[in-house]
């Protein structure tokens, strides 16, 4: 299938392949091998985010164990903060 980039760098893509991937209203762009390729991203509403966390019953220390791990170069780090929360 053809699609035309304006003289804006401006694409429309075709019915066919936004129907084939889902709703999407932003993509991930990057050249891959002579080619761009577009991946649908779905972004999450803050009010989805704080009630997934909600679910997980998630507390801030364990959000401020996760990012002291994270933080931590991979020859200090131990086992993932809810990995090792779970053991006790």
């Amino acid at each position: 299938m053809l699609a035309k980039m304006t003289a804006k760098n401006q694409l429309t893509l075709p019915k066919s392949i936004t129907a084939a991937v889902g709703p999407a209203e932003y993509f991930d762009v990057e050249a891959r091998n002579g080619q761009i390729v577009l991946t649908p991203v779905r972004i999450q509403r803050g009010d989805a985010v704080r009630a997934k966390l909600a679910e997980l019953d998630l507390q801030e220390q364990d959000i401020a164990d996760a990012v002291a791990w994270a933080r931590r170069a991979p020859s200090q780090a131990p086992a993932s903060p809810a990995k090792s929360r779970r053991r006790k």
